[in-house]
């Protein structure tokens, strides 16, 4: 234990008398752990923030929707379907048929497209909002077909200048036929929601009705091509997926045809956590080949230093130094200069990843916060000090092999 004192003591001696070199050594290896720790922090927080969000609107979300075989055989899924999965299977909390139309208006503030997406009262789970003034159409107004509309803010201040707008009634055009529909409800975005919500200048003007409201314009309301099934948290995903289709394919007797697909929502955020994973890992693997020209830096400069201390050497193995202590001495000042170069870039790359995070944070709206783990950290320090063992050997083993004679007759 005294002599690897005495080693590292002697190893940052060196380093002080060579300053300037020993940083250009240690920037290889600074550039390589803060880029990694910065890219892993930022991928992580960023996936943290996702997932948030993704979980405020319901990660028991299942899509259900016919498949081609469905569509070629003319089978769809009705409103008897999903009252039979409401009322029959365990866990689930709501379903709603996935109906929409595409229509226009006109106010005082111009001509407007609009996207009408119908639906039962249980639409409102899929969506990712508070209700600011009035309220969500009911059940009594799906089973009436009555025309009532629920938008947002931000609709309706595009519409009328106003979000004060419940009870007001907007003139609505489909396919060539006319008819108004009573605001009852409007909404209010939640706060960070910007990785799951999206606007652009021009966008149609959403509206949600009762997807029964649509008979008044002349469309059928008794079979559609997809829904949306809502399972509670305390329930079995992938038990409510396998009642879900049993029960479709013995209300259809098509059981064996697959005409039924299920997408749950916890699945596509699963594949999506994937993909950022690997994309988080790519980078990571691109910035650590840093990490492999700065061990090769290491090398170099070893090289170097013991070339320049040959006589220091031959010194002290002509003074009985044994050859293991000549290798750990360069062994120490190597794993030193890494270690150091490795603290300084967990450090920098820790800040630049906050930096980076409160950069995202300010232009998208939602607080992304750096996933900083304690494994990156220990990982990223490991790594370095591995670097600086690996690419001290060589340098070392040769001051280490140098004969006393052969070392002072260099010099």
């Amino acid at each position: 234990m005294g002599n690897m004192m005495e080693y590292i003591k002697m190893a940052f001696k060196n380093i002080k008398a060579n300053k300037g070199r020993s940083f250009l050594t240690m920037l290889g290896i600074i550039i390589g752990i803060s880029s990694v720790i910065m890219v892993m922090a930022v991928g992580d927080g960023t996936a943290n923030a996702m997932n948030s969000e993704v979980e405020d609107l319901g990660t028991g979300q299942i899509s259900v929707y016919c498949s081609n075989n469905a569509v070629t055989a003319e089978t769809w899924i009705t409103p008897e379907d999903l009252e039979a999965i409401k009322e029959t299977i365990d866990g689930v909390d709501g379903a709603t048929p996935n109906d929409g139309a595409s229509g226009s208006t006109v106010t005082g503030k111009g001509e407007f497209s609009l996207s009408l997406g119908g639906g039962t009262e249980d639409m409102q789970k899929t969506m990712n909002f508070t209700m600011k003034r009035g309220s969500y159409f009911t059940a009594a107004d799906v089973e009436e077909g009555n025309r009532v509309c629920v938008l947002s803010d931000s609709d309706a201040k595009r519409l009328f200048g106003s979000d004060d707008v419940v009870g007001m009634d907007i003139e609505v055009e489909i396919g060539g036929i006319s008819g108004s529909y009573r605001i009852v409800g409007v909404t209010q975005q939640k706060e960070n929601t910007s990785f799951v919500s999206y606007t652009y200048e021009g966008m149609p003007v959403s509206l949600d009705v009762p997807y029964t409201s649509f008979e008044y314009f002349g469309w059928e309301s008794n079979s559609f091509y997809s829904a949306t099934v809502f399972a509670n948290d305390q329930a079995s995903g992938e038990e409510v997926v396998r009642n879900i289709i049993h029960l479709l394919e013995s209300r259809h007797q098509c059981a064996g045809e697959e005409y039924f697909q299920i997408e749950s929502f916890q699945d596509m955020l699963s594949e999506l956590n994937t993909m950022l994973a690997i994309v988080t890992t790519f980078i990571s693997c691109v910035a650590a080949i840093s990490l492999i020209v700065g061990g090769i830096g290491v090398m170099n400069i070893m090289l170097v230093s013991v070339t320049e201390r040959t006589r220091e050497i031959g010194i002290r193995k002509s003074l009985g130094a044994k050859t293991s202590s000549i290798l750990m001495q360069f062994l120490a000042e190597a794993a030193i200069l890494t270690v150091l170069g490795g603290i300084i870039g967990i450090v920098l790359g820790l800040l630049g990843a906050m930096g980076a995070c409160g950069l995202m944070s300010a232009s998208m709206g939602s607080a992304i916060h750096p996933g900083i783990k304690a494994s990156t950290i220990l990982g990223a320090t490991l790594f370095s000090c591995g670097i600086g063992v690996f690419f001290g050997i060589y340098p070392a083993r040769k001051a280490a092999k140098l004969s006393p004679i052969e070392a002072l007759r260099r010099n």
